[in-house]
C-alpha cells in the first residue's frame, strides 16, 4: 500500500528508479539465457525503458508547472 500523504513528485521519482532497476535486472537475466526467453526478457526490459521516459516526461511537466 502507498501512504496518501506522499506527493506526486516523489512517487513518480520512486517510480523512475523501479523501473530503471527492472530494465538493469531484466538486461542482466537476458545474458544468461537464449532464444524465446531471452527474446521475452529483452522485450520487458526495454517495456520498462519505455515506460521510465513516461514517467521521466510526467516529473518534467510538474516541474514546468510548479515553476510557471
Amino acid at each position: 500500500m502507498v501512504s496518501p500523504d506522499i506527493d506526486t513528485e516523489t512517487l513518480l521519482a520512486n517510480a523512475s528508479e523501479d523501473l530503471l532497476s527492472i530494465s538493469a535486472i531484466a538486461a542482466d537475466l537476458a545474458d544468461d539465457v537464449d532464444g524465446s526467453r531471452r527474446s521475452v526478457i529483452l522485450a520487458l526490459s526495454r517495456m520498462a525503458d519505455g515506460v521510465h521516459l513516461l514517467v521521466e516526461r510526467a516529473m518534467d511537466r510538474l516541474e514546468v508547472q510548479a515553476s510557471g
